[in-house]
């Protein structure tokens, strides 16, 4: 073992050695790709690294961030999409490869993961037996039963637990029983006023992680700890995004805002206990006046504030402000910590209510947020006059990103607001969010620190420019490096395009496809996965093969995902239809699957508000709104559903995309150019026969 930094070995070592105590081979993509992100640590600059499955890329940027942080004494950070990677990182990956690097290090290398504190049990909060915020009025009874027995365990395992995370509990609990035990990092009262500070979950998880080389944690995360204010990860200089073609999503997840009837009824209830009654009804019936709003508006973007709605978020505003003034300094109480977290939670949820409605008159101008006038119209004609702007977009090809009435305040606006229709208990609900994250992601996350990003997509169209603009990325700042796949790619799959097929149509999927669909399963004999880019597309062609194939079909929602996948893992003759999720989280290497089916290209639907408005700004301010947007989108989900195939050395089968303007379009070449290099072919009969042959080998 070295006795000091001086003496490390340089990456390539590290790197062999890892492999070597890992049981593995070196790949040259591998190394390739250790040694860029070893040069971009050393030289401060930022990577964006492209290395498809069976890379080994983990190895790849954890060997030299070990060897950073061994070096600097500094921890690196790791953050992933995805709680199954940092499980893989946690529980196999970083253990095994501690033991591996142990004799050539300084010390035996340390790791931690590291969550949002609303994923540790509150100690404060149990203990004080704080009033629920729940609205039991919401629940049924069997519900209400089902959340006791769930808050039972809770406090069963509360008294084994070393840790305090959420993820230990085993089947896990709603997040309407979790919430009683927890709290958001606004929320908390900090551990210097906290009477259980000594003994907090969350903060003996950040003391681990603060002596810990490498530090395991969400996209959500590492923004929170960017943007806010007040620090959640260690200090830090080196930063590794893997699955970073989620990143811009997860962030944006972060930043939108939301209210509704159920934000500011939480508000009024934490305030109505700390506040005079009559200053708490002025936000209930600033609240009712919202529900009974939103209740008669169609979903959808408001691109121009009705003046109802701008005035009822004024009113929301003030008389979340009268709250916040009522309840009087935030800092009174610091010696009686029962009242100061619950004076801390009052304030955490009016701060939302107020900031938020704030936020949403803020999007269209200054005039909205004084006195709440705006256009004196109704969010009906508002947006109504929208959806039909959407589809004339759609209808042209999108080309011009939001048709010919792109508006010159497009080039100005920074944030969009829209409607989410209620779904069960879940009401109504007004969204707002930023129509771009690269600025802040520019300022705030890369500004001080070098950061590496990796996925198995990331070159899309053939080159990084589409993220790298979408992350805020300028020429120069970054270096762009696509290592390869080890799979031999055109050898062992074909890329089937079904260019003899209609295109798709809004009335669901076509019998032709059907008949398509059913063509291919037989001759794969099952072993199939159906990605459809809806959910009701994915029902009817379950509904409708399952009475024409004599093989087993499952569908997405029959059971768990996770249960469904491993039912159609260990059946080869089985197939498994399903949406989203199953675009990026199905790894079933061997012959259960032989054939991925993709029914269309995955576009954003014409009336997803945040999509659309971000096409309608590009295309304002002089790009090609369909392309930087709808298509870059496309692009995404085909490559990560493509990357379904071929899971391991030995894969082979075929990806069908039955959508024929993959191949006729004009922007297929962008598409086409995002996905592996398959032989490609637009012949049924050959692929059919391809087909045959593999489950004939299998």
């Amino acid at each position: 073992m070295p006795k000091d930094r001086s003496e490390l070995p340089p990456v390539e070592e590290l790197l062999t050695a890892a492999v070597t105590g890992l049981g593995g081979v070196e790949r040259p993509g591998q190394v390739k790709m250790a040694q860029a992100v070893g040069d971009a640590i050393e030289s401060e600059e930022h990577l964006a690294v492209q290395a498809g499955t069976g890379t080994g890329k983990s190895l790849a940027y954890l060997v030299p961030a070990i060897r950073h942080a061994a070096e600097s004494g500094d921890a690196v950070v790791v953050s992933t999409a995805t709680i199954a990677l940092q499980r893989q990182l946690v529980d196999r990956d970083l253990p095994r490869l501690a033991d591996a690097l142990e004799s050539l290090l300084p010390h035996r290398p340390e790791f931690a993961i590291l969550k949002g504190r609303r994923n540790y049990l509150c100690r404060h909060k149990m203990a004080a037996g704080m009033p629920e915020d729940e609205d039991d009025q919401l629940f049924d009874p069997r519900e209400v039963s089902a959340t006791g027995r769930m808050v039972q365990r809770i406090q069963d395992w509360a008294n084994e637990t070393e840790t305090g995370d959420r993820d230990e509990i085993v089947p896990g609990v709603s997040d309407q029983a979790w919430r009683q035990f927890s709290v958001t990092a606004r929320e908390c009262l900090g551990a210097q006023r906290c009477p259980s500070g000594a003994d907090c979950f969350a903060e003996l998880a950040r003391e681990r992680a603060g002596e810990a080389d490498v530090v395991v944690t969400n996209h959500a995360l590492l923004a929170i700890d960017a943007m806010e204010d007040f620090a959640v990860l260690p200090e830090h200089d080196v930063v590794v995004v893997d699955e970073a073609h989620e990143l811009v999503d997860r962030v944006t997840s972060v930043v939108t805002g939301e209210l509704s009837e159920s934000t500011v009824g939480l508000a009024v209830r934490r305030a109505g206990r700390l506040v005079e009654q009559g200053v708490a009804d002025r936000l209930q019936e600033a609240g009712e006046d919202l529900r009974a709003l939103l209740a008669v508006a169609p979903p959808g973007r408001v691109d121009t504030l009705p003046q109802s709605l701008g005035m009822t978020l004024a009113l929301v505003r003030d008389a979340a402000f009268a709250c916040i003034t009522a309840l009087g300094p935030r800092n009174k109480d610091k010696d009686d910590p029962e009242n100061a977290g619950l004076r801390k939670a009052a304030f955490t949820a009016l701060d939302e209510v107020h900031d938020t409605a704030q936020r949403m008159l803020d999007a269209f101008g200054p005039a909205a947020g004084g006195d709440g006038a705006g256009d004196d119209e109704d969010m009906d004609s508002a947006n109504s006059r929208d959806s039909a702007n959407a589809r004339d977009s759609a209808s042209s090809g999108g080309a011009n990103g939001g048709g010919t009435d792109a508006r010159s305040e497009e080039v100005h606006r920074a944030e969009v607001v829209w409607l989410e229709e209620g779904r069960g208990r879940i009401p109504p609900t007004l969204r707002v969010a930023p129509l771009s994250v690269g600025g802040m992601l520019r300022d705030k996350l890369f500004g001080d620190r070098t950061v590496v990003l990796t996925s198995a997509t990331l070159a899309l169209g053939g080159t990084f420019d589409s993220l790298s603009r979408q992350w805020g990325l300028r020429a120069g700042e970054w270096t762009g490096l696509d290592v390869g796949s080890p799979f031999d790619h055109p050898r062992r799959g074909i890329l089937y395009v079904a260019t003899h097929l209609p295109q798709p149509g809004r009335d669901g999927l076509p019998e032709a496809y059907v008949d398509e669909i059913a063509e291919l399963i037989e001759a794969a004999g099952g072993r199939t996965l159906g990605l459809f880019s809806s959910m009701r597309a994915a029902k009817a062609a379950t509904e409708a093969l399952r009475e024409r194939l004599d093989v087993p079909l499952l569908c997405q929602g029959d059971d768990s995902t996770s249960q469904l996948v491993k039912q159609f893992a260990g059946d080869p003759a089985t197939c498994l239809f399903g949406t989203l999720s199953l675009w990026q989280g199905v790894d079933v290497p061997g012959p259960s699957l032989t054939l991925v089916i993709i029914d269309r290209i995955p576009f954003p639907r014409p009336d997803d508000p945040l999509a659309s408005a971000r096409q309608r700004h590009v295309a304002a301010t002089g790009g090609n709104g369909f392309m930087a947007v709808a298509a870059t989108h496309a692009a995404l989900l085909l490559a990560q559903g493509a990357g379904r195939l071929l899971r391991s050395m030995d894969d082979r089968g075929v990806v069908a995309v039955l959508d024929p303007r993959l191949a006729t379009a004009r922007y297929s070449g962008f598409l086409l150019n995002s996905l592996p290099p398959f032989w490609r072919t637009t012949d049924p009969a050959k692929v059919r026969e391809a087909l045959r042959r593999l489950t004939a080998d299998a």
